[in-house]
């Protein structure tokens, strides 16, 4: 019995640590989505093959891909390491890496951008209570500029080569991989690795860079499509609409909204989770909808995001709507029909998932580890916690920190709000929660997580942001201490 239990926490570290890697990845290209919508539209628009060709304006798209969208990753790669300080140098350091590089270095910028912050935060680290009273914006000043300009020449001179024949590989293996029509068994990895919460490291990460690649070539890109659709998350709510049981059936027409014209696909994560088989629905619809997609020649000219029905159509180049929107439709009719066979094989109700017993375990051995002697029960039900006094500030956390916890932070505010209770609530990535959080709301499969990041708050494990009976307990907890 404990060879198990060694095993499953080391497990839930392992996954929490691939997380944590993936999430800061992820947490370099999700600010900048924005200007990669952007550069997607102008792309969409102006070049030879858009809606509106003009070769003046199309002028804008090589030196935005090239130059400003790695510089911003760059950037804000530092910025995560060592705040503006870190951003500066960051950015400096990949100016050196996109510098007569022949493709968009937006693998370079994931390296030298978290390496200047890394560089310049251990510096400031070293000097810290050393400099003279009226020198420190002299240090400051010029120790940036002198490691942004070493590491500028560095990465020209001896590190840009190397990523660039990297990236040009890998950038060939995937074409090559395409151009066998093998890239549909790719479902296989990403859809368990979507629902394991690493959908924007596998998104923004890995599939971004590669698409970004082949649209200055081909002027779109199977790639953003292949994370970013939303056919077989749709199939499995859809199955269980049809064939669920309980209030899992009465929530999936909700979550159908959210998740297929809002784009948060986390909403369907827990539904999957509950019951594990149904990732052979999802890696079946994902793999129908990638074959349908390569047969059709389809592609996109930017990242969707999020993954709504919306983004998709908005990022489609001109002629191209049949082909995506057949494969969207298939992927979601063969996880709907895989799914659905599993729903009504499975005997158990709609509201006791399989995975209930070793999410509560986690919770447990969480608990433990920070010496809280908790029952089961009480470590994965926030209705089971106590709060001594109100706290100051609440924090919702999810992968990204922009979809599943803004919904979970609007519900309890609202909640908050009705109680009487003035209390700041926010939502923010994971990996970035901020030290004055007092409480964490966090799903299941982050709470280690979080608790590494807010070692001071008290870490709340929920399956789903949207149910509110869990907010409603906590409310009522603080109403009543209050």
């Amino acid at each position: 019995m404990a060879t198990n239990v060694n095993v499953m926490d080391r497990s839930f570290k392992g996954k929490a640590a691939l997380q944590k890697f993936g999430g800061f990845l992820a947490g370099m290209v999700i600010p900048n989505i924005g200007a990669f919508i952007a550069w997607g539209l102008i792309t969409a628009f102006f070049i030879p093959t858009g809606w509106l060709p003009n070769a003046y304006l199309g002028k804008l798209v090589s030196p935005m891909i090239s130059y400003l969208l790695p510089i911003l990753i760059g950037y804000t790669g530092g910025k995560l390491v060592h705040d503006t300080r870190g951003g500066v140098v960051g950015a400096i350091a990949t100016a050196g890496i996109v510098v007569g590089a022949d493709i968009p270095m937006f693998l370079g910028a994931m390296i030298m951008g978290p390496l200047g912050g890394w560089l310049i935060k251990k510096f400031d680290e070293m000097v810290d209570g050393k400099v003279p009273t009226g020198f420190e914006m002299l240090v400051n000043n010029f120790s940036a500029g002198i490691l942004g300009a070493l590491l500028a020449l560095l990465a020209f001179s001896g590190i840009e080569p190397v990523v660039q024949g990297f990236s040009m590989a890998l950038g060939n293996l995937a074409i090559a991989v395409t151009n066998a029509h093998l890239l549909p068994l790719i479902a296989i990895f990403i859809e368990p690795g979507k629902v394991l919460f690493l959908n924007n490291a596998i998104n923004h990460g890995i599939l971004a860079p590669l698409g970004i690649e082949q649209v200055k070539q081909a002027g779109k890109s199977i790639f953003f499509l292949l994370e970013t659709d939303p056919g077989p998350g749709l199939g499995i709510l859809l199955a269980y609409w049809v064939y669920g049981k309980g209030t899992v059936k009465q929530s999936a027409p909700g979550a159908i909204i959210i998740q297929f014209f809002g784009g948060i696909h986390e909403i369907y994560f827990p539904y999957i989770l509950m019951k594990p088989l149904l990732l052979l629905a999802v890696i079946g619809g994902g793999m129908a909808a990638d074959f349908t997609f390569v047969l059709t020649k389809a592609g996109l000219v930017a990242t969707p995001s999020p993954g709504s029905i919306f983004a998709e159509m908005a990022m489609t180049p001109k002629g191209g709507f049949v082909p995506v929107l057949l494969g969207i439709a298939v992927g979601a009719a063969v996880s709907f029909l895989i799914g659905s066979v599993i729903l009504k094989r499975d005997k158990t109700e709609g509201d006791a998932g399989s995975l209930d017993a070793a999410n509560e375990m986690m919770s447990m051995m969480k608990a433990q580890s920070k010496g809280q002697n908790v029952s089961p029960r009480a470590a994965a039900d926030p209705s089971a916690k106590s709060v001594s006094e109100l706290p100051r500030l609440i924090v919702f956390a999810c992968e990204a920190g922009m979809g599943s916890s803004a919904m979970g932070e609007s519900i309890l505010k609202k909640q908050l709000k009705d109680a009487g209770l003035n209390i700041q609530v926010k939502h923010t990535p994971v990996n970035q929660i901020p030290p004055e959080a007092e409480v964490v709301f966090t799903q299941e499969s982050l709470a280690a997580r979080a608790a590494q990041v807010a070692r001071a708050a008290e870490i709340v494990p929920i399956k789903n942001f949207l149910d509110k009976t869990a907010y409603e307990t906590f409310v009522n907890e603080l109403r009543n201490r209050s």
